[in-house]
């Protein structure tokens, strides 16, 4: 741990963005008149800078694992590909006390038309290894990446989820002192991510370094005791991972989430309009808005909606997804309205889950369905993971003895606690 392996000085990137000048059709003869008129020549572009990473500089120590987060665009993959020797920086540098091996994108690092076999060799060889360690080595791989039945099918033929499982067991086997790893892994299986996340444990403590980039924020906490937010190609924070991820929460709370409804990037939403949610808000025990909750603790969704076209009855559906896989953990249903209701109708309702002792500690994104009662695909909201993620985290003392955690998808109790319509005549 003492010993830096990896070195960021000062690491820049700049992209120049060129942008085609649409203020009107170009025509032929426009072209060979630009071309050839010296004089007075026609911009057809402009361009701009770009700085995909601006001015880093960190350290990270052998057998660490570093974990590193942002939003869409904010220059994760591309500091990967610096540190990774892919891409070279406009300005910076960056210091590698050992081998690479990097799991950036499907299809990096492999020959399409060679096998899986031929493919494992050939990144061996990449690395430095020689033919007899990489033959140490293979049964592992495979047995690892659960494809035998293919071994000898070129990897063209091979489904993204079989090419990601063979292309981490490579990396992950082949001994590098420095393993990268992006988003890639969203790809596979939720029994895979599992897998790798134990797998990229073990790596790190056999004393080589992990550099993970994940939106998966409960597969961060998990694998990464330190982490890093990036944001624009600035470093923001570099610290604990709870301590940075709370950080980025907070940072995507205030400019993402609209005030009044609580809700961010409403072009994610699905329906037709005829019912819509216009606030969502998460909430404890004493009202205060708060995505963040210990094991026990009573959880409140204070939702308000408004229908646009006369529907038969309104019904709520809720349900708290795995960070990992996104697949459902819990769910849970309720009639609001059991009688048809008229366009203009307004309602607020609040739910409770109350004492949530069997719900593992983690990161659930949520998924809030509205609908009229017999679920009418041209009567639906769907606002499904453009809230901030409900986080629970774990406080031994307040575990109920005698009660397991669950895992897998299971029942939770839940009630509406308050439900009221502000139209006076909201039967038709």
């Amino acid at each position: 741990m003492s010993n830096t392996i990896i070195k960021v000085e000062n690491l820049s990137k700049r992209y120049v963005i060129k942008h085609q000048n649409r203020e009107r059709y170009t025509t032929l003869r426009d072209v060979i008149t630009n071309t050839f008129n010296f004089s007075n020549k026609k911009k057809l572009h402009t361009s701009e800078e770009f700085w995909a990473v601006n001015n880093l500089s960190f350290n990270i120590g052998q057998g660490e694992r570093l974990g590193i987060i942002g939003r869409n665009g904010a220059g994760k993959s591309t500091l990967l590909k610096l540190i990774s020797r892919i891409t070279e920086p406009t300005m910076g540098k960056i210091t590698l006390n050992g081998r690479v091996a990097s799991l950036l994108e499907i299809g990096t690092g492999f020959h399409p038309e060679l096998t899986g076999r031929e493919n494992i060799f050939l990144n061996g060889a990449v690395l430095g290894m020689r033919r007899l360690e990489i033959k140490k080595k293979f049964d592992e791989i495979v047995s690892f990446a659960e494809i035998e039945q293919f071994l000898d099918t070129p990897v063209k033929r091979y489904s993204s989820g079989m090419y990601v499982r063979l292309a981490f067991a490579v990396a992950a086997h082949l001994e590098p002192e420095i393993l990268i790893v992006d988003e890639v892994l969203a790809v596979g299986d939720a029994h895979f991510q599992k897998k790798c996340l134990g797998k990229m444990e073990d790596v790190g403590k056999e004393g080589r370094t992990v550099l993970f980039v994940s939106h998966n924020m409960m597969a961060i906490r998990q694998l990464c005791p330190r982490c890093i937010l990036i944001d624009q190609g600035k470093l923001i924070i570099d610290d604990k991972t709870n301590t940075t991820i709370n950080h980025y929460n907070q940072i995507s709370k205030n400019t993402k989430i609209d005030e009044k409804t609580h809700i961010h990037n409403e072009k994610l939403r699905r329906g037709e309009g005829a019912i819509r949610f216009t606030k969502i808000e998460i909430t404890n025990a004493l009202g205060e808005s708060c995505p963040s909750f210990k094991i026990g603790e009573s959880i409140f969704f204070k939702m308000s909606y408004k229908v646009f076209k006369i529907m038969d009855g309104v019904k709520i559906h809720i349900a708290l997804k795995s960070g990992i896989s996104r697949e459902t953990v819990t769910n849970f249903e309720h009639i609001l309205l059991d009688n048809p209701v008229l366009p203009d109708t307004e309602g607020d309702v609040t739910l409770e889950i109350a004492a949530h002792h069997v719900i593992r500690s983690g990161e659930y994104p949520l998924y809030f369905h509205l609908a009229d009662k017999h679920d009418s695909p041209a009567s639906i909201d769907v606002v499904d993971e453009v809230t901030l993620p409900l986080v629970i985290s774990e406080e031994s003392d307040l575990h109920t003895p005698g009660i397991p955690m669950r895992s897998g998808c299971f029942s939770v109790p839940s009630r509406i606690i308050e439900s009221k319509i502000h139209s006076p005549n909201h039967h038709a």
